[in-house]
């Protein structure tokens, strides 16, 4: 193998391992019908909610704009519209680290569960801490805060492999 192919290979490498960049303070909606690039001031604009959420020793209220409310801009189908193949998709959100969790679309759902996802931007009223800023998704419910991911960059859906 040529010196420059195998400089091609180990970039392509690890341009596959690295975290999904988007614009500073922005967050990418990526795999849906209408892809996204939304600021803080695009989910400033959207239905508000807030919510209380423990787990382990971190209690807050967070404030943000529902997961929910983002895919159903993104075109993917709600309600009694969400069957089929859209039940085998994953939804991954990555923070800027290259942190990554997986959920199943439907875990965002209102029609198959009472638990509530955000894109929060605020807590207890103020801006994130640094740590977590621009966005962190902050679900109910949770035992662990392992899938409140911090520095969130995107959130992509991915169709099951057949």
């Amino acid at each position: 193998m040529s010196r420059h192919a195998a400089v091609a290979l180990v970039a392509a490498c690890l341009a596959i391992a690295a975290p999904v960049s988007a614009q500073p303070g922005a967050v990418k909606i990526s795999g849906v019908p209408k892809p996204l690039m939304l600021s803080t001031a695009d989910l400033a604009e959207m239905p508000r909610t807030s919510i209380t959420a423990s787990a382990l020793k971190v209690t807050g209220t967070f404030e943000g704009v529902t997961i929910r409310e983002l895919l159903t801009r993104a075109g993917v189908p709600a309600g009694p519209n969400l069957r089929g193949a859209f039940l085998a998709t994953s939804v991954i959100v990555t923070g800027a680290d290259g942190y990554r969790v997986a959920f199943g679309l439907a875990e965002f759902e209102p029609d198959f569960t009472d638990r509530v996802a955000i894109l929060a931007d605020r807590r207890d009223g103020a801006p994130l801490p640094p740590n977590a800023v621009p966005f962190q998704l902050i679900l109910t419910g949770e035992k662990r805060p392992t899938r409140w991911v911090r520095q969130v960059i995107s959130i992509e859906l991915v169709p099951a492999i057949r």
